[in-house]
């Protein structure tokens, strides 16, 4: 999709089985996807493939050192290499491993296992310039930073930090790690708190005007987050409003809604330097194929193009070329 023109292109089928619940990251030049799962058959996946954009081509990934199949991981990349950690199988089982992938070599190496934060899915994962920050999961609110330079991991500091929480949303800012949102153990969050890993201090954010949820998205501006949408599993509620927070000011704006997308949640957003990008997820029980801009220097929202737009989906992924 491009925004300058509200135009969408077609990117050839991948080398892939169908799947949802997988990892992104974009090297620059390439998107490399991997891992995932397919609810109707069961079936997960330890492959994945590599899309070139300027050939249009897609290439298999290798398998050696790869991790095991799962979903609910997490991927990072570092300016040279992707990192996956964490996620779990199909039966259950919860993982505390990962590997780097090294697209210019097409080669993986196992992440050390001492020191490592332990089992965990639907976690948060972000790269700091110098290290992957995992934090949090299914009722943990432990995390762990992994320094591939040095090839160790540290632990992120337990005072101070929030609640344990999954399918909470995760932006970097330059500087620290804004954690919002959530399922708890005891039900849905609106509450967020700052990672400083600088310091390995954390600082609980202000209270956002938006009504607890999950599978909401995020992103940072360089100088706002911006969350919007999401989905309330245990009320069985879809909100299609967001909210803007300000770290400077510890404050919350919220977004317009005219002309903003219909509510959903499992939808992707990214940042283009000016907009954010909503597109595609769930709207219980359809799913979607619309999108919007959202231009916070004016507080609006423009739909994206319905042409060419790849079929409704939900659980995909998007990345900012």
């Amino acid at each position: 999709y491009r925004p300058a023109t509200d135009t969408w292109t077609p990117i050839p089928a991948a080398p892939l089985a169908p799947r949802e619940y997988h990892a992104a990251a974009w090297t620059g030049s390439q998107l490399v996807v991997w891992g995932g799962y397919n609810g109707n058959i069961g079936q997960m996946y330890g492959d994945g493939a590599r899309y070139d954009l300027a050939a249009t081509s897609w290439t298999p990934v290798s398998g050696s050192n790869a991790p095991n199949a799962r979903f609910y991981h997490t991927a990072v990349w570092s300016g040279s290499e992707m990192i996956v950690f964490g996620g779990m199988s199909s039966v259950g089982t919860i993982y505390s491993d990962g590997s780097r992938y090294d697209p210019a070599t097409d080669t993986w190496q196992l992440l050390p296992a001492s020191g490592s934060p332990g089992a965990r899915q639907s976690h948060v994962a972000v790269w700091t310039g110098t290290e992957m920050v995992v934090w949090g999961g299914r009722a943990d609110a432990t995390g762990g930073r992994y320094n591939p330079a040095t090839d160790s991991w540290s632990p992120t500091a337990l005072a101070g930090a929030p609640q344990p929480r999954a399918n909470a949303s995760v932006v970097w800012t330059g500087s620290q790690m804004f954690v919002w949102g959530g399922e708890g153990s005891t039900g849905l969050l609106n509450s967020g708190s700052r990672y400083d890993p600088a310091s390995n201090t954390w600082a609980a954010m202000a209270t956002a005007p938006l009504t607890p949820r999950a599978y909401h998205s995020a992103v940072w501006t360089g100088t706002e987050m911006i969350i919007w949408n999401g989905y309330n599993v245990h009320l069985g509620e879809l909100y299609g409003d967001g909210a803007r927070y300000n770290p400077d000011a510890n404050s919350w704006t919220p977004v317009a809604s005219t002309n903003a997308p219909d509510a959903r949640c499992y939808h992707t957003a990214v940042w283009t330097g000016s907009e954010m990008i909503v597109w595609g997820g769930a709207n219980e029980p359809a799913y979607d194929q619309s999108g919007g801009r959202y231009n916070p220097a004016t507080d609006s929202w423009t739909p994206t193009s319905l042409v060419d737009a790849p079929s409704q989906r939900s659980f995909h992924a998007a990345v900012w070329t």
